[in-house]
């Protein structure tokens, strides 16, 4: 990236002059380069990648508006655009600590009242994007069809284009049609979620000398169960037993969250799949037949 141009082109939109003074990358991203940016006398963090992904960076400003109408704290979007063949997203600096434990009561009570923000209809305003594979938003009254359609349905179908065929797909089929087993008694409201939410995406941030702060980030948002939120923190491990008692005090989870987190972890298992190739597949055919057995 030529910083210079990045800096003329953001003071060219804003109309006030941005001078990049230090750049310095930071290691984590799997998708996009990130680097902590001295600016203006400021701190910034600043996404790139190429241009293509452009649309992506504008999800990713959407999705943390969003969440800014809750108590949780997101980086604030400053600045995104196009320069030259790379795209780019001017975020708040937040500096990170380490140890996250000393949030997870407040992530806990937190999410539970991210949650409680709620719509109508399941889905968003727009699409948006599960890592970089395209996640389908379009508004549903029926949280079952939501699911089978633009979740499991839409990564199937993905799986299905890139080779894997046979018993994935006819023991998904399977699944797809007997979905409404898992909802015959829950039906769940159109809460705010953040869509990705594995350890990777929270930390605690140092707002004083000794004073932190639970903050999400790389949102996936849209309305929906607010058990597929809870379900993937589970997936890769990382929260403390803390977040979830926390949470639980303020919405305790229905029981028959058990079974169904299998199946919302299946989305993100069969994106995997998508993503990064076979070593998912196995898998995702054991969490299939996990949950047909529940009602053949």
């Amino acid at each position: 990236m030529n910083w210079k141009n990045l800096a003329s082109h953001i003071s060219e939109t804003t109309g006030c002059t941005f001078y990049i003074q230090n750049t310095y990358p930071i290691s984590g991203g799997s998708i996009n380069d990130t680097y902590r940016v001295e600016a203006n006398g400021e701190i910034y963090f600043i996404k790139l990648n190429s241009s293509d992904y452009f649309d992506m960076f504008e999800a990713e400003v959407a999705g943390l508006k969003e969440l800014e109408q809750a108590i949780i704290k997101v980086p604030e979007p400053y600045y995104w655009g196009i320069v030259e063949d790379k795209c780019y997203l001017v975020t708040e600096y937040i500096a990170l600590k380490g140890d996250k434990t000393s949030v997870a009561e407040e992530l806990g009570q937190k999410l539970a009242r991210l949650h409680q923000v709620t719509q109508s209809q399941f889905g968003w305003q727009r699409d948006n994007y599960i890592g970089s594979t395209p996640q389908v938003n379009s508004l549903e009254n029926d949280w079952v069809s939501f699911w089978q359609q633009h979740r499991l349905g839409f990564q199937l179908k993905l799986a299905a284009h890139n080779g894997y065929g046979g018993k994935l797909q006819k023991q998904g089929e399977r699944l797809l049609a007997d979905l409404g087993y898992f909802f015959s008694d829950y039906q769940p409201q159109a809460s705010l979620l953040h869509g990705d939410l594995w350890s990777g995406n929270y930390a605690a941030a140092q707002t004083g000398k000794n004073s932190v702060q639970a903050v999400i980030y790389d949102p996936a948002v849209y309305y929906g169960d607010r058990e597929t939120d809870i379900a993937m923190t589970e997936l890769f491990g990382g929260f403390p037993k803390r977040f979830y008692q926390a949470y639980q005090e303020i919405w305790p989870l229905d029981a028959g969250y058990k079974t169904r987190k299998i199946l919302y972890n299946l989305y993100h298992i069969l994106n995997h799949l998508n993503l990064f190739g076979s070593g998912y597949l196995n898998q995702a055919e054991i969490m299939i037949a996990s949950l047909i057995s529940e009602y053949k």
